[in-house]
């Protein structure tokens, strides 16, 4: 990395002013149903790539979209397919369906398809269209009691938990007509595409395909595209800019042995709002915790084989800021949209850009500001400078210096 002079970056201070898109949601063809619902929430304006996304599904297109993490994907998808859903002819629409859902969206986290069954009840509040929650995590004969009493127009869950309770006969797939995967990257990942590809199998030819991501690498694209069905549209947004001109990219060197001192040193001087820690090294992920709550460092953890209860603890003190600093793993954190996240911290280096990506995009989103902080070796350091390249981003040299954050002499 070069030495440079830093410009005028700071935390975040409020809300990035700038334009977010070109059209009102009415002008992309958005019904009052949800332009209503989207005004009590204060949002008014599409973000860019809602812009390019909600008219194309609007029209039946099948379509793979790419989009920088906080840039509005879910909103994206869920607007256009639910107006598609409820201005259906009375015989086909939600009131509610006796024979199985009309809606599948498939994300590979539990934390992620329960932030999309959220979003989707803020968007179907006061209509006859319902979403069911179908996670693996949950109590199974609670979830086949639920799809016979609610009888859920959309279901959302992870494709473990969907194959299972489809399998059982518990769960119709025949009258699906709208899919998503969402982050479909993960989801055609080699640990998760054997199930991936046997859900879509069992949903019939002729429905609506829909992924996201905000990476899709050349081997997710060859997975996913087969199992859309024909002409698929894509759509990539080169959101780069977000990594330049709304995040700091900051690193520190550190040695191995002393990166967490490193740590929490700097959240001594900086006194991060809220701050997502990265580990590569799930198992590492206690020890941190533990490490940083030893010296009065009010921390939580998050990582892969975490039970339910502890995994909603977790995630709900640190939105509710009784944890002002989440540890977690790259795939614990796959998804997450937490609000306010000021910093990021990695403490160790992605291989490849997108890993990099995914992570500095937990900050900076709707249009906020924040800090991408890397704490590494020699070799850390040398890796993270090639991703600097890659990613046409500029990394300032940092170090702590009597209680504050400094740039090198």
């Amino acid at each position: 990395m070069e030495r440079q002079t830093e410009e005028s970056f700071q935390a975040p201070e409020g809300v990035f002013r700038g334009p977010v898109g070109l059209e009102s949601f009415v002008d992309l063809g958005v019904a009052p149903r949800f332009t209503g619902r989207l005004s009590s929430r204060g949002i008014e304006r599409p973000m860019a790539i809602q812009g390019q996304v909600i008219p194309l599904l609007l029209a039946g297109r099948n379509l793979l979209f790419r989009s920088a993490t906080g840039t509005g994907k879910t909103f994206a998808y869920l607007i256009p397919l639910f107006q598609r859903i409820l201005d259906s002819p009375p015989e086909d629409r939600n009131t509610p369906p006796p024979a199985g859902p009309v809606m599948c969206v498939c994300a590979p986290t539990y934390e992620l398809c329960s932030q999309i069954k959220g979003e989707a009840d803020f968007l179907l509040e006061g209509s006859p269209l319902k979403a069911g929650l179908l996670i693996g995590s949950a109590n199974i004969s609670r979830q086949i009691e639920g799809l016979k009493k609610t009888r859920p127009g959309v279901i959302i869950g992870n494709p473990g938990r969907l194959l299972q309770l489809a399998r059982m006969g518990k769960l119709k797939l025949n009258r699906i007509r709208f899919l998503v995967l969402d982050e479909g990257d993960r989801l055609t990942a080699d640990e998760l595409f054997d199930e991936t590809r046997e859900l879509t199998g069992l949903i019939a030819p002729g429905r609506l395909s829909v992924s996201c991501s905000a990476t899709i690498p050349a081997k997710s694209r060859a997975r996913l595209l087969p199992l859309m069905g024909e002409d698929v549209e894509v759509v990539e947004r080169d959101d780069h800019e977000i990594l330049r001109e709304r995040i700091g990219h900051w690193a520190f060197f550190s040695e191995g042995r002393r990166k967490i001192w490193t740590l929490r040193s700097f959240l001594a001087a900086a006194h991060p709002e809220k701050a997502l820690v990265f580990t590569g090294r799930g198992g590492q992920v206690g020890n941190i915790v533990s490490q940083l709550q030893y010296h009065h460092v009010k921390a939580t953890g998050l990582y892969g084989d975490m039970d339910k209860k502890k995994r909603k603890q977790a995630l709900d003190d640190f939105r509710a800021d009784r944890a002002r600093v989440l540890v977690t793993s790259d795939l614990a954190a796959r998804g997450l949209d937490i609000p306010g996240v000021s910093h990021v911290i990695a403490l160790d280096v992605p291989g490849e850009p997108n890993g990099y990506i995914h992570r500095a995009g937990r900050t900076g989103r709707a249009g906020m500001r924040g800090i991408m902080v890397t704490i590494g070796d020699e070799v850390e350091m040398q890796n993270l400078a090639a991703l600097e390249k890659k990613l046409k981003i500029v990394v300032y040299p940092k170090v702590l210096w009597e209680g504050r954050v400094c740039a090198p002499e």
